[in-house]
């Protein structure tokens, strides 16, 4: 990049907004427990994203319960959706609104119709019925201390159609004291070009410092229009990570962030609440993601896919190990990711030794055992292991590896039983039984557990008695469970991902792979039960 000088006093300030919990939740096969909006929330907190969007409390139990507590956010402003007030009843007596102010939030985020063709069809209101309402809704957030923002949906259509009226609604949203008026490319049809004009026009109505972009990817242009409307003056993005979203998804912030702090066109110019370390954590937080969406992670996106910094054998190759900057726009290991060639191991080693440093582990680069746990997970790994969503299991094989996991106990056998019958009400059932055999300093002790499925019966009985260690382990508990089925068939090969918990709060993730769904999820059970008894200093046998 050469040696320039950047002023970086002078650099304006991007917000960014993550709505994954809501507009992501509206993915075809997604669906978030809320377990999953609180992990994924305090991920995308984690990252530095300014805002995140939790969904719409009172429109189902899920988004009502998670808004029933704030969660301790270091630095994300706690946002609920929902809509403006319906026309003909005040701010105050609107059910939906009246949800929204009970929910545990710092800000509101309403959507609000800028197209007077769907305020006609779709509200079936006057246009200025429709412009009150967005301003009452909006005094009625701020008069409860609340950060507005307003959602302007269908705002590029119907600036096209009416630029007056799209101004209208903007600024009624503005005038009233919303923080943040978000213009909407909900059809996703926009181009880049036609975002910048748009855009550019609105500023000289409503200053960009309070101005956002919420763009879709029917044309695989969302990247590319949030972009666009940044350089002509909006200061908030919204987005996803890994782009998920309706139909075709929305603005991938997982794309953007890296973009808009590597790229001098941006970052010359702008700064985010993303520092160098959200950064180097941003392919985790994507591939973790993915695993929690119980989905393979694209090879070949952007800055975070396996392929991003992937080269084959031949002149490109040999062009990268003299001089990387010949085909890498980027540093891998800004965004943690990695570079990969055929030619040479060295980048698995360093790649390796980042990821012993990231979950506690030191050791030398020249350490020949290294060189045992690189084989080891590169073996696993063609097997089906990925512990880019399961750290624990990574950590629990490296100090296995590395002589640091005292023998605890031993699995001599478990058996499960499955039966499906009527009971004495006449109703059909199904009833599993677990039996596991361990044995602690040379004593077999055998234990039996019963529960809805083989999983839940093999966790009961694991956790029943471990002889001495069974104090440490009276608090855990498994609370979610997911299957990956990596090729196909009755046969096939299994991943098992579980998320284990214990009293004090804290979550973790193990895996693991098996063509039998019962072993693979009983090598992740035994992974949660032996690092729990690590972490809490365990005596060993």
């Amino acid at each position: 990049m050469g040696n320039r000088t950047v002023n970086v006093m002078a650099r304006e300030r991007l917000y960014l907004f993550d709505t994954t919990l809501r507009d992501g939740a509206q993915t075809n096969g997604v669906d978030f427990s809320v377990e999953d909006k609180r992990l994924i929330a305090g991920m995308l907190d984690e990252l530095g994203v300014d805002y995140v969007e939790g969904g719409y409390p009172g429109a189902n139990p899920n988004d009502t319960e998670f808004f029933a507590t704030k969660p301790a956010f270091k630095h994300a402003t706690f946002t609920a959706f929902g809509m403006t007030k319906r026309a003909g009843r005040s701010a105050a007596n609107d059910p939906g609104l009246a949800a929204i102010f009970d929910a545990e939030a710092d800000a509101v985020c309403l959507v609000a119709k800028s197209w007077d063709y769907h305020v006609n069809v779709a509200l079936g209101i006057t246009n200025e019925e429709n412009v009150e309402c967005i301003a009452e809704s909006v005094e009625a957030i701020t008069a409860r201390g609340l950060e507005a923002l307003i959602d302007c949906e269908h705002f590029f259509d119907g600036y096209k159609a009416n630029p007056n009226y799209a101004l209208q609604c903007a600024r009624a949203a503005f005038d009233n004291g919303a923080r943040w008026v978000v213009l909407c490319d909900t059809n996703g049809g926009t181009l880049p070009d036609e975002i910048a004009e748009i855009m550019s026009a609105v500023c000289k109505h409503i200053p960009g410092e309070n101005l956002g972009i919420h763009a879709h990817n029917d044309t695989e242009n969302a990247v590319a229009n949030s972009l666009a409307a940044v350089r002509a003056g909006a200061r908030q993005i919204q987005g996803t990570l890994n782009g998920i979203g309706e139909r075709c998804g929305n603005a991938n912030l997982v794309s953007l962030i890296p973009t808009l702090l590597l790229k001098p066109a941006f970052s010359d110019n702008y700064e985010t609440g993303v520092d160098a370390a959200g950064l180097q954590s941003l392919t985790h937080t994507s591939r973790c993601f993915d695993e929690l969406l119980n989905r393979a992670p694209d090879r070949q996106a952007p800055y975070v896919g396996e392929s991003a910094f992937a080269t084959k054998a031949g002149i490109h190759a040999s062009a990268i190990v003299k001089e990387p900057e010949t085909y890498e726009h980027v540093k891998p290991e800004c965004v943690g990711n990695r570079r990969r060639l055929l030619v040479s191991d060295q980048a698995g080693k360093s790649n390796l030794l980042a990821e012993l440093q990231r979950v506690g582990i030191e050791i030398e680069k020249s350490d020949p055992r290294l060189d045992t746990l690189l084989r080891e997970v590169k073996d696993r790994e063609s097997q089906g292991y990925s512990y880019e969503g399961a750290d624990v299991s990574f950590e629990m094989l490296a100090r296995r590896v590395l002589g640091e996991v005292p023998d605890y106990f031993k699995v001599e056998s478990f058996r499960v039983l499955v039966e499906r019958r009527y009971n004495a009400l006449g109703k059909l059932i199904t009833v599993s039984e677990a039996t596991v055999k361990v044995s602690v300093d040379g004593e077999s002790m055998t234990s039996v557990g019963e529960g809805n499925g083989p999983v839940n019966a093999l966790d009961t009985a694991l956790r029943k008695d471990i002889g001495k260690y069974q104090p440490f382990i009276n608090d855990l508990k498994l609370v979610d469970y997911k299957v990956r089925i990596l090729n196909g068939g009755t046969g096939a090969t299994t991943r098992v991902l579980i998320e284990s918990a214990d009293g004090d709060g804290n979550r973790w993730f193990t895996v693991g792979v098996s063509p039998n769904i019962v072993d693979a999820s009983f090598q992740a059970l035994i992974d949660s039960v032996r690092y729990k008894l690590v972490r809490d200093g365990a005596p060993a046998v």
